[in-house]
């Protein structure tokens, strides 16, 4: 995945990324076992419902039916999977989406006010969640869905929060601190 480096600020470092949870994926696996289970049954039956030339036409039709719902159910799902990410510095909360045009948001972590979570009975037994963070400024919540392991993600910010703040506190009394690393 990998966020760019180049990207982050002065003493700025990922601590963790995250994409969204697997489950998002169930719903284009299914899809992809029912595109290729039909695919593969109208193929056999084409030449026994039609002859000649109209069969041949029918397998095209077929074929570029499949390969459409192929792209909107499965493929585009999953890009949409792979091209998100959730980035999680020392110093910002980072979000990323989108597969050709890109979309972002970024939290500084100074301005998180609370950090809580959501999950319904099936969330917890596939152990994601939504992870709300409220903000001081004017943007307010981020809303972040389908995060794997919501509650240590929580735990996480919140760490993260406490030691961005640390490192403010002392850098502005005149204390030069060294920034948190992800070692701690």
């Amino acid at each position: 995945m990998g966020y760019p480096q180049k990207l982050l600020g002065n003493d700025e470092q990922i601590q963790f990324e995250l994409r969204p949870a697997w489950k998002t994926l169930i719903w284009p696996v299914i899809w992809l076992l029912v595109i290729i289970g039909v695919f593969a049954y109208l193929m056999g039956k084409v030449n026994s419902w039609f002859d000649g030339s109209t069969a041949t036409i029918m397998l095209w039709v077929i074929g570029v039916a499949a390969l459409i719902a192929l792209i909107v159910l499965v493929i585009r799902p999953f890009l949409f999977w792979w091209t998100t990410q959730y980035v999680f510095t020392n110093r910002r909360i980072i979000i990323r989406t989108g597969i050709l045009s890109r979309k972002g948001r970024d939290m500084p972590l100074s301005k998180v006010n609370d950090v809580s979570f959501d999950n319904t009975v099936w969330e917890r037994l596939l152990n994601t969640g939504t992870l709300m963070v409220q903000s001081a400024a004017e943007s307010g919540q981020l809303i972040i869905e389908n995060i794997p392991d919501v509650e240590n993600v929580q735990r996480e910010v919140y760490r993260l929060h406490d030691e961005d703040d640390a490192f403010r506190r002392a850098r502005s009394s005149g204390i030069d601190p060294s920034p948190p690393t992800n070692e701690s």
